[in-house]
């Protein structure tokens, strides 16, 4: 067993490890810190197949972004602990056999000879740029599917947008036009009133 089968052995054992974690952990933010433990070894693993760039917008993205954004909203959200752990026993059995049907498929997939055949490891020059060769696949090849997928990520963020500002009957909102243009008649009103006091 060789060095690198060995670091691959280790990331793998922390990512199983972790992934146990985020569905047993009993506090949402340690589920959310094991989550970030299992991207950041599944980056390992993309830099043992000399994806560097795919290992780094894993990092940047996911870890940086998305798992931050989920620890400040968990962090900040009143949750019922109990009330979250109440189906996790009664789903268990499904869950487990869900797990188990993923790793014979997994199993079965690298046990076949096409999959047998075709893992050998490919050695490249020093030289050799992982982040050009795969922009140059995604902008030649894979350049329509590339641009679908932006289109249908932007749909979705308009969609977003659109449904968070969308006006409600209910929610009372300020027109500044109105506000600028108002004269002084039409908030003040002076009244003439009697004096109280007896003049002597």
């Amino acid at each position: 067993m060789n060095f690198e089968a060995i670091v691959f052995y280790m990331f793998a054992a922390l990512i199983v490890f972790a992934a146990l974690g985020v569905i047993t952990a009993r506090n949402p933010v340690h589920a959310v810190l094991f989550l970030v433990l299992a991207f950041i070894s599944s980056a390992g693993i993309w830099l043992l197949l000399e994806a560097e760039f795919l290992a780094i917008a894993l990092v940047l993205v996911y870890v940086g972004a998305v798992m931050v954004l989920f620890l400040f909203v968990v962090m900040m959200l009143d949750i019922n602990l109990v009330r979250l752990r109440e189906g996790f026993w009664r789903w268990l059995p499904f869950g487990a056999g869900l797990a188990g049907l993923m790793a014979f498929e997994m199993i079965w997939v690298l046990g076949s000879e096409k999959s047998a055949g075709s893992a050998v490891a490919v050695r490249h020059a020093a030289d050799y740029s992982n982040t050009k060769v795969l922009g140059r696949l995604l902008y030649t090849e894979y350049v329509y599917p590339f641009e679908i997928a932006a289109v249908i990520l932007l749909v979705a963020m308009v969609a977003a947008i659109a449904l968070t500002l969308r006006r409600r009957k209910d929610a009372k909102s300020q027109v500044v036009a109105d506000q600028i243009a108002v004269k002084k008649a039409d908030r003040l009103r002076i009244v003439p009133m009697k004096s109280a006091r007896n003049d002597q």
